[in-house]
Formats: C-alpha cells, structure tokens, sequence
C-alpha cells in the first residue's frame, strides 16, 4: 500500500500541494486531475523520490520515504509528461540500454515480450520513425522493465491517436489486477479517467473536474 499523509509542499510563499491524505492499495488505478499548475506533476516528483515535501509522510509497504529512500526507488516506476528514449536508437537498444541500468536483469527476449504485450512490435525500428503512440509504449515499456510496484504516469497518451491511447489503458488495467500493481494516472481527458481509473483525486481550487466526474459513480476525493 502507498500511504500518503498531511502532504504539503510550497516554494518559499507559494504553496503548491496543501494536506494531501489518501492510499492507493495494490491493484488500484488512480485518477489524479486537476487545472494546469495545480501541482499533479510536483506531486508524481515527490511520489517518485525526485523532490522532497515540506511536510507530511509518505510510506510504501511499510517502507517510509524519509529513511530508506533507496529502496523505494527500485519500487517506483516514473514515466514524465515527456518521452524520454533515445530517438537514434532501436527499440531493441533502447530496451537494452536501460535494462543495464535497472536493478533487475532481464533478457531479450523478456524485453520484447514486455514491448509485444503493449502491442509494440516494432523492435530493429530506430525510435525515431516510430509513431507518438508507438514512443508512448516504448517510455512505458522501459518504466516496467525493474517490474515496479508502483507506477506513476504523468499524462502518459496526450497527443497519440485513439487506438494506442486504448492499447496502454487496456495493458495497466491488465497489469493492475494481474501483479497488484498501484498506478497513479494523470490527464486531462476526463473520458480516459472514467474508463481507465477506479477512484479519482481532485486537486487545486477550480472545481471543473470534480464537477465533471459528479455523476461517474466513481469514489472522488478533493483537496
């Protein structure tokens, strides 16, 4: 279980995030919305041990944020708004180059399962005369390769094309119930947020998207 309690975090005067308290249990994919600069990116950067919050405690399976930070991070996958591979690059090398870098070894072949199962199967492909939708699995892809207990997307199909944008909802709900794995999923798209998530965390002052989720049935928290 991710734990997150009394979370605040401000730059000198301007707060950003203002006791933030709520769990995410394994299996469960969250909705996190809000307007642009309410501070869902500051909050997947804290989530993800690339900032620090100013006050308040984060545990995850018991393990908390302040004191053993190193090993959460081989528990957390990150995907930024951003993609972030190496366009001159194959998929194959790039799956390669940053499995090395992980805590867990994998082979090839397990590494073009993982990009098969999301329907990626380009492979000698060099990234960069791939499509948005097929980048989008690829940075997703390589997020999972340490097979993280935590999934953390920021925005993770904006921009790419219907049927790709249903391919990845499709895989993390897949992957959700299968490994127990928690995701934290951020968009604009409140049409993707009724159908990929399980409960919905409102933050920032304008109550558009709360109001937009009123009759979804779904469970939504505020702040």
């Amino acid at each position: 279980m991710l734990n997150i309690e009394s979370l605040h975090k401000s730059f000198r005067e301007n707060v950003i995030l203002h006791n933030l308290t709520f769990t995410v249990n394994p299996g469960e994919i969250i909705g996190l919305v809000g307007e642009n600069g309410a501070g869902k990116s500051t909050l997947l950067h804290i989530l993800a041990t690339i900032s620090k919050p100013s006050e308040g405690s984060i545990s995850l399976n018991d393990l908390s944020y302040t004191t053993e930070r190193k090993k959460i991070r081989k528990l957390i996958g990150y995907v930024p708004q951003d993609i972030a591979v190496w366009e001159d690059l194959t998929v194959e090398e790039n799956m390669v180059f940053f499995e090395k870098l992980s805590w867990v070894n994998q082979t090839k072949e397990e590494l073009r399962n993982l990009c098969q199962e999301m329907k990626l199967y380009k492979w000698k492909e060099p990234v960069n005369t791939l499509s948005g939708g097929m980048k989008r699995k690829l940075n997703l892809a390589i997020s999972l390769i340490h097979h993280p207990k935590v999934l953390l997307l920021d925005e993770p199909t904006v921009g790419i094309d219907l049927k790709s944008r249903k391919e990845i909802g499709t895989y993390l709900q897949k992957q959700a119930v299968e490994n127990e794995l928690m995701i934290i999923y951020t968009s604009h798209d409140m049409d993707e947020i009724n159908e990929l998530c399980n409960r919905v965390i409102c933050i920032g002052k304008d109550p558009f998207y709360k109001d937009m989720l009123l009759n979804s049935g779904k469970e939504i928290i505020s702040f």
